[in-house]
């Protein structure tokens, strides 16, 4: 069997009692970084053996995880922050699953899309989530037939590429279009920075921008 178990964004608090449960079960935990998903078993005095499984051995290991799943084995994946396969590695792993008829469940949980469009105060009834855009190929063509779209749209960025990723989407979509940006969801120092696309890349260009970011836009 393998559980699909979505983890904290930032604050350790947002963790389901399922969830937590679940990891002190299974006999393997897949993680992206090892480092960090020690300080959650830690912090919840969770003490079981970790694997690396990320996008760059993904292809490597599905096999041979796939062949412990099938021989007994029960495990669970969970990715630095937030639920599994969005934005994050696990298709693979789940579309294999299926193929070979082993069990998958996905527990309900964090996912940093959800409160970043929640609280954009942008139609939330019909949306679209492309998750991070193209960074050469296929982008324009992409951001184009986007303009079009009526429906809100979700994006994931890079603290690095935000300014320049939002003052694109003023060219393609029109400068006033209305676009919020959630940085830092449930730490610290959160912050949600709503106005025009123009309004807000002005304001990221004023300043350092660190973080995991959300970029939600209202459709045409």
């Amino acid at each position: 069997m393998l559980y699909l178990v979505p983890t904290p964004l930032g604050n350790l608090k947002d963790i389901t009692l399922r969830a937590l449960e679940i990891l002190q079960q299974v006999e393997l935990i897949l993680c992206e970084d090892t480092r960090t998903s020690s300080k959650l078993l830690q912090h919840y005095k969770i003490e079981k053996p970790l694997t690396p499984y990320h996008q760059h051995n993904e292809h490597k290991v599905v096999a041979h995880l796939a062949d412990q799943l099938l021989a007994g084995k029960t495990m669970a994946l969970i990715t630095d922050a937030g639920t599994p396969g969005i934005s994050d590695p696990a298709f693979l792993l789940v579309r294999e699953c299926i193929k070979q008829n082993i069990r998958v469940e996905c527990l309900p949980g964090a996912a940093a899309f959800v409160p970043a469009l929640v609280n954009s105060g942008i139609p939330t009834n019909r949306f679209v989530f492309e998750g991070f855009l193209p960074l050469k190929k296929g982008r324009q063509t992409l951001l184009k037939k986007l303009a079009k779209e009526d429906r809100t749209m979700v994006f994931y960025e890079s603290p690095m590429r935000l300014v320049k990723t939002l003052e694109e989407l003023a060219v393609y979509f029109g400068a006033e279009r209305a676009c919020s940006v959630s940085r830092e969801l449930t730490k610290l120092f959160e912050e949600n920075k709503r106005g025009t696309l123009q309004e807000v890349a002005n304001y990221f260009k004023a300043k350092t921008v660190k973080g995991e970011i959300v970029v939600v836009v209202a459709g045409c």
